[in-house]
């Protein structure tokens, strides 16, 4: 993991393949495939937001993140907790975290941003801010119990 660049926003990349939906260049049959397990993470441990879904437009996305690196499993982490991300992000080994959003309902998915963390990034400090944004807009309230 050692040379990982900073945090990538993927808002750019979203905004396009949801304006070629709404022009009928793409069908909701090329965007709407989320693997079961990302739809099972997004209804038991998705983080939800205030935003509608773009290409359904009836349900609520929801935020899941996902964390890869060092002595974690090769499919990578789901983050259950924002407790759990702080303490995954305090490691020694340095790991990638991406989030993604997903639509329970239609399957959307679309991957939101990535970071780096832990081993020479936990120095810095993983700030309130970088965890509010790993979890979406709501902090620690956002979380199911």
């Amino acid at each position: 993991m050692s040379g990982c660049g900073g945090r990538v926003e993927y808002r750019l990349a979203r905004n396009a393949v949801v304006k070629e939906f709404h022009r009928g260049r793409l069908s909701r049959l090329d965007l709407c495939d989320a693997h079961p397990e990302l739809l099972r993470a997004a209804r038991n441990v998705g983080v939800p937001l205030s935003e509608e879904c773009p290409i359904c437009g009836e349900a609520s996305v929801v935020h899941v993140t996902y964390i890869f690196g060092p002595r974690l499993p090769a499919h990578g982490r789901c983050v259950s907790s924002p407790e759990e991300l702080a303490r995954l992000c305090r490691r020694a080994d340095e790991v990638v975290c991406y989030v993604v959003e997903v639509c329970p309902d239609c399957a959307w998915n679309h991957l939101v941003r990535m970071y780096p963390a832990g081993g020479r990034h936990r120095h810095a400090g993983v700030g309130r801010g970088q965890l509010r944004g790993a979890m979406g807009q709501h902090g620690r309230s956002g979380w199911p119990r």
